[in-house]
C-alpha cells in the first residue's frame, strides 16, 4: 500500500470518528452542518473529480470495517461528505425509509457527488428519500 492510499485510509479513520459523534447528537443540531436541506448539488460529472471520489469511497467503505464504533450507512455518509468538503467537490445527503421483510420501518442514508454515488449506493433503490441535504462550496 503506498503512502498517499494509507494516509487517506487514516483521514477516512478520523472522520468516520468525527461522523459517529455527531450521529450521537440530537439531530435537529446536527442537520444544519450537513448543507442546504431540501436541495441537491448538480449531477452533472466533473472528470477531473472521478479518482478522488473513487478513492474516497474505497477508503470510507474498507476503513468504516475495522472502526472499533459503529459505522454504518449515515456515519460513513457524513465522515465522505466532510472528506469531499474539504477538497472543495460539492454533495449531497441523502436520507430514506422503506419497510424491511418484517414490515419494520428502516433508514437508510448515501451519498452523491455529481453522477457518482460515494456511500450506501448498494441498497439505495429500496429506499424513498425524505431527506436531503446540498453541502456546496463557497455558498
Amino acid at each position: 500500500m503506498d503512502w498517499k492510499t494509507k494516509k487517506l485510509l487514516i483521514e477516512s479513520f478520523f472522520y468516520l470518528g468525527w461522523a459517529r459523534y455527531l450521529k450521537s447528537i440530537p439531530f435537529s443540531k446536527m442537520a444544519p452542518t450537513l448543507g442546504n436541506q431540501m436541495e441537491e448539488t448538480t449531477f452533472n460529472p466533473t472528470p477531473s473529480y472521478n479518482k478522488t471520489l473513487s478513492s474516497i469511497s474505497r477508503a470510507i467503505n474498507l476503513m468504516s470495517r475495522y472502526t472499533f464504533w459503529e459505522s454504518q450507512c449515515l456515519v460513513k455518509a457524513i465522515a465522505a461528505m466532510k472528506m469531499l468538503e474539504k477538497r472543495n467537490i460539492e454533495s449531497t445527503l441523502y436520507l430514506g425509509t422503506a419497510r424491511d421483510e418484517k414490515g419494520e420501518l428502516v433508514a437508510h442514508a448515501w451519498l452523491r457527488s455529481g453522477p457518482h454515488y460515494i456511500t450506501g449506493f448498494e441498497v439505495m433503490e429500496r429506499f424513498t428519500v425524505v431527506g436531503k441535504f446540498a453541502k456546496r462550496i463557497g455558498k
